[in-house]
């Protein structure tokens, strides 16, 4: 199974504030949908909270201490204590998708086997960062560059980094 991160990033590593995305970049969210369409996304529960609602097309799993988080089975989602739990369960299958959040991408990119980054071309105030990616542990091996445009309002590149 390979493990990867797929997060956007300001330059200054801010990933959220107030539980909340800091940009509208239409790109990036269809590069997230098509990279990770398909594949089991694993995310914390304040991210699902954030997006309130399962991603179709895609096992949703939340990592959460409170064992009585969905009990009423409102939404269709796999719910686990850690991360070590979550990729136990998703063992069989290709690829599994950390989403977030902030906690979560630092609990697991010591062990990921990659990271598909969007670096937004902006150095914005959050209150949730990225780790820095420990370029003596990975690779970059590619990006795409793209300009601000009507959709998007800011200069943004789309990485991918292996594991060396």
């Amino acid at each position: 199974m390979k493990v990867s991160i797929i997060v956007a990033t300001s330059l200054n590593h801010a990933i959220g504030k107030n539980n909340q995305l800091l940009w509208h970049l239409p790109a990036d969210l269809k590069f997230f949908k098509t990279t990770t369409m398909g594949c089991p996304v694993v995310m914390g529960r304040k991210t699902f909270q954030s997006i309130g609602r399962t991603l179709p097309g895609r096992q949703n799993v939340v990592i959460t201490r409170d064992k009585t988080f969905n009990n009423d089975q409102q939404f269709d989602l796999t719910v686990v204590g850690s991360i070590d739990e979550a990729l136990v369960k998703l063992h069989s299958e290709k690829e599994v998708f950390i989403i977030g959040g902030g906690e979560i991408y630092k609990q697991s990119i010591d062990s990921v086997d990659t990271i598909y980054l969007t670096l937004v071309h902006t150095v914005i105030d959050g209150d949730v960062y990225f780790p820095e990616i420990d370029k003596s542990k990975f690779d970059l091996v590619w990006e795409e560059k793209h300009l601000a445009d009507e959709k998007n309002n800011f200069d943004y590149t789309f990485q991918k980094f292996e594991r060396k």
